[in-house]
């Protein structure tokens, strides 16, 4: 009961996270005239300030000392820290360019990203159906690159950026806010810095975009940690497998705000290359659907054959005992023994 209440939550903090992930596009173009690396930089520091006051709320600190003493554990939160940080920038830098259509199509790849790392570094075993998506997302990258007139680099770096994190998540194994705070403590100093830099050499925009602006960059402390905390949560109670189905409410969010807010163009080849993503994603939903059908009747079926097997009377070892005939056995001697 435990183990499903843990997943139920699990599911819950992963459908609140790409949710707000699939609407945060329309947040990013409030903070212009800032740029991308100058907004990033605020996200990092205020991020850090917005878990400092939750953890102070909770009294969480045990696990501090214990993550500086594990020297792995550190080194995987640098890593899950260096490969969101790209992440944040580069999807900052895409929405606000007009290519939140192309940053979609890496959150709709991504789960087919995952798979591939499922199989590169943790030895798993695809089933047909799985490969035949994995083969489609190549076929859909491949039509897009020749609509773009080169590959579709910023879906790319997106969709492994964020699985790279995501698997690295999984093997740190903390909790959403613990992670979190880790992760924004490592970014810390370097953002700080940056930020400084901006304003002793005149081109931060903090202050000088008046106080509104400087609130909506404080804001992003807020915008950016709620939804990693959730991701956090999620992403040591459910399988990759399940983070895998829940980010498609990410990408249809942001894809249909690229098409039908800002209006961004959708020619055929762009309409095709989706198409073929979309059509992966359908036979990873239908495969996993499938394969979560077959378990559960193979658990029901194993279930009731261990209900009946009490109630099959077990032979009586006495009249054995009794019986004083004499067994063959391998070696003849002992056949004299009684």
């Amino acid at each position: 009961m435990e183990g499903k209440n843990e997943q139920r939550a699990g599911l819950l903090y992963g459908i609140g996270a790409y949710g707000m992930w699939g609407l945060v596009p329309l947040f990013w173009p409030l903070l212009e005239p800032s740029g991308a690396i100058e907004i990033l930089a605020h996200r990092m520091v205020w991020s850090l300030g917005v878990v400092a006051v939750a953890l102070l709320a909770v009294r969480r600190w045990a696990w501090i000392g214990e993550l500086v003493r594990d020297r792995r554990r550190l080194g995987l939160v640098s890593v899950a820290a260096a490969t969101i940080s790209v992440n944040w920038g580069l999807y900052i830098w895409a929405v606000n360019n007009g290519r939140v259509v192309e940053a979609s199509l890496g959150y709709f790849i991504n789960p087919l990203v995952t798979i591939a790392l499922g199989v590169l570094l943790l030895g798993e075993r695809l089933r047909p159906a799985q490969w035949v998506a994995v083969a489609t997302s190549v076929a859909a990258v491949l039509v897009l690159a020749i609509g773009y007139g080169k590959p579709p680099w910023v879906s790319l770096v997106l969709a492994f950026s964020f699985a790279t994190y995501g698997l690295v998540k999984k093997k740190v194994n903390m909790g959403g806010l613990e992670s979190l705070a880790a992760e924004t403590a490592v970014l810390f100093v370097p953002a700080l810095g940056f930020l400084f830099w901006l304003a002793a050499t005149g081109a931060s925009t903090f202050t000088a975009g008046g106080a509104g602006h400087g609130l909506l960059l404080a804001a992003t402390g807020i915008v950016t940690a709620l939804p990693l905390i959730c991701f956090g949560a999620a992403a040591i109670r459910v399988p990759l497998s399940t983070l895998g189905l829940l980010q498609y409410l990410a990408p249809v969010f942001q894809f249909g705000l690229g098409v039908l807010y800002f209006h961004e163009a959708m020619p055929p080849e762009r309409w095709a290359g989706f198409a073929l993503v979309w059509l992966a994603l359908s036979l990873l939903t239908w495969d996993a659907l499938h394969t979560a059908r077959r378990n559960r009747a193979l658990a029901a079926q194993l279930l009731a054959t261990a209900a009946a097997a009490p109630a099959t009377a077990a032979p009586d070892p006495a009249p054995a005992a009794r019986d004083r005939t004499p067994t063959t056995t391998a070696d003849p001697a002992q056949q004299n023994i009684t």
